[in-house]
């Protein structure tokens, strides 16, 4: 019976995080999906694209250290809705002023509310999950990521195209709050290990990275979460824009980046399946990392030139790696947490990702700006992939699970 009842609560918990998830990833990358229409209305440059997703980048990187004491204290439910409605704010004044307050209100507002988001369900269900199975319930969550992605591609340039990105971005918004207010009646039992009595310090923000940096594994993930968050960022960041510029139409560049979304869910559902199964998650890595380093490059030899059919085909490899790698990251950085410390160990290991999104974004936009041109970009981006996916493989990995 207790068992049932455990299982019961898994599904619950992964049913509630995997939507909440959803629209965190779906308000953050409304702005990126449909950035050519912001562009073009307010008059900015493309290049600006890379210094506000590092400027997102460096606001999520202090959220993640920071929000190990919050999920304590308030509850990782709480923290979730929290999330939620701090990008609704985010979006909402995106629509209603001007260019500064993109920069300012989406790029560290929304960022930061995007950032928690995944060290709360990472602690929520790291209570609920069996270690043994934990890489697929993992992944299974993270596969909110990619949905979020693919409704954002679908329905940000759809809606442009209706009524223009204000609106566009409002009913963003406007799902965002829904959602969180939909998760109240669960907070009861989801946040029913919160600490009431724990207190912020600024002694957490190094705290969190003295939990990460400490032992070799955790540091580890940590190395491997900067090069794969990075080139995630900049592929999501600049894919859509890359193939307006190319002369294909906004909601057809759109739709390629929804395709490619679409195979990152059974992606990463099948890699957390291989990591839980019959490969080490460090080695399942280890490979992904590979795949994603031939992928930037193969993006950054196509051009104006190319069929889009093989644009699209190079798009999915990189779906299947650089956007699918979350879920086996993320249970071996809950394994690895000392006791009670999920939330912070996966959010110091997630802000080396952060720290991966801020600087490639950054490397890539100088690149653009120098060569005029996307290619050299994607392929500089991808290098830190191959570094960490030959680091990953020349590890020696555990001869059985241990979890």
């Amino acid at each position: 019976m207790r068992f049932a009842a455990v299982s019961r609560l898994l599904l619950q918990a992964l049913g509630a995080m995997f939507v909440q998830q959803t629209f965190a990833a779906m308000g953050r990358n409304i702005p990126t999906v449909i950035a050519p229409a912001i562009l073009d209305d307010l008059s900015i440059d493309p290049a600006w694209i890379g210094v506000y997703v590092a400027i997102g980048a460096l606001a999520a990187l202090v959220f993640q250290l920071g929000c190990g004491s919050y999920i304590i204290r308030f509850g990782a439910l709480r923290t979730s809705q929290a999330a939620l409605l701090m990008l609704a704010v985010a979006l909402a004044a995106c629509a209603l002023a001007g260019p500064m307050a993109i920069f300012i209100f989406v790029a560290v507002i929304g960022a930061g509310g995007s950032a928690v988001s995944t060290p709360a369900s990472s602690h929520l269900l790291g209570r609920y999950s069996p270690p043994r199975q934990a890489p697929l319930v993992f992944s299974i969550k993270q596969t909110a990521v990619p949905v979020g992605l693919l409704l954002a591609g679908l329905a940000g340039p759809a809606l442009t195209g209706l009524w223009g990105w204000r609106a566009a971005v409002l009913i963003g918004a406007a799902a965002c709050a829904g959602f969180a207010l939909m998760l109240e009646p669960l907070r009861r039992e989801f946040d029913a290990d919160r600490k009431p009595q724990t207190r912020f310090h600024l002694s957490d923000l190094s705290g969190t990275i003295r939990v990460v940096t400490r032992g070799r594994e955790l540091r580890a993930l940590s190395l491997a979460c900067f090069a794969f968050n990075g080139l995630q960022t900049v592929f999501t960041a600049y894919f859509v824009t890359w193939l307006v510029e190319m002369g294909h139409g906004l909601a057809l560049a759109g739709a390629v980046f929804s395709l490619a979304m679409i195979v990152a869910v059974p992606g990463r559902i099948v890699w957390g399946w291989v990591g839980s199964t019959i490969a080490q998650p460090g080695t399942v890595m280890g490979w992904l990392a590979l795949g994603m380093a031939v992928g930037a490059v193969a993006l950054g030899l196509t051009g104006a030139g190319t069929s889009l059919v093989l644009i699209g085909a190079v798009a999915i490899v990189i779906s299947l790696t650089a956007l699918s790698w979350h879920g086996v990251l993320l249970s071996e950085a809950a394994r690895l947490a000392p006791e009670g410390l999920r939330g912070a160990a996966t959010g110091g290991v997630l802000s080396f990702g952060q720290l991966g999104g801020l600087l490639l974004p950054l490397a890539y936009s100088a690149s653009l700006w120098a060569t005029g041109g996307h290619g050299l970009g994607f392929a500089l981006c991808g290098l830190p992939a191959l570094a960490a996916g030959i680091a990953l493989l020349a590890r020696r990995q555990p001869n059985s699970f241990s979890r």
